[in-house]
């Protein structure tokens, strides 16, 4: 069975676009589309997907506010950010919203799937581009030394590698170490940080310069 897709964009060609595109994927069928966050609180109340594709800036009620929202009555939602070029501040209140992941407008539709396919699977996704452009931002903030004194060595590396993008497979398989082992330095590392998900760790890290990607 597809997977379930909500659009929610204010601008209808590019939603009858994205529509066209992922309906021809293999995995993944849109069941619905939303001009802006209040219709798209409404539609959940009738259906709720398996994953969610936001855009940040809309009429009437913004990205921001609606998975807010949203995660609040649905917490489990799994919500992927559209994104354009300049809107780099908007990044940590959305993560702070509880989105997943964060794709540029104008990414190509197999970096699109990938992106639903890791969300999907319980992992978070961050377009390259974006993240660098999130760098280029933050350049002049200062580097935080309370979590680096607090996070070990170990801790270290596996947030580096974290950042990059790799599952906690890929992690353990690059640093010779069990995947279970992985899990728990992440379990640390999100307490440490006080972060909510990896998407929120993956922000706070970049943002307190704890990462050069």
């Amino acid at each position: 069975m597809k997977r379930k897709v909500i659009i929610v964009d204010d601008h209808t060609l590019f939603r009858n676009g994205l529509r066209i595109l992922l309906n021809n994927l293999e995995n993944y069928h849109v069941i619905a589309e939303a001009a802006n966050g209040k219709q798209f609180l409404d539609i959940l109340e009738k259906n709720i997907p398996d994953l969610v594709l936001l855009d940040i800036n809309m009429p009437v009620m913004d990205g921001i506010e609606a998975a807010t929202f949203a995660h609040e009555k649905y917490p489990d939602l799994k919500i992927i950010t559209l994104s354009m070029y300049g809107e780099e501040d908007y990044y940590y209140k959305m993560v702070n919203a509880g989105v997943k992941g964060f794709v540029l407008k104008n990414s190509d539709i197999k970096e699109v799937n990938a992106a639903l396919d890791i969300v999907y699977e319980g992992g978070s996704y961050f377009s390259s581009e974006l993240l660098q452009n999130l760098v280029n931002s933050l350049k002049s903030s200062p580097k935080s030394k309370e979590l680096h004194s607090e996070l070990s060595e170990r801790e270290m590396e596996i947030l580096i590698l974290i950042c990059q993008g790799l599952s906690n497979q890929e992690i353990g398989d690059k640093l010779f170490i069990s995947k279970r082992t992985v899990d728990k330095h992440r379990a640390n590392i999100l307490e440490k940080s006080e972060s909510k998900n990896t998407a929120q760790l993956v922000v706070y890290a970049i943002k307190n310069r704890l990462v050069e990607l």
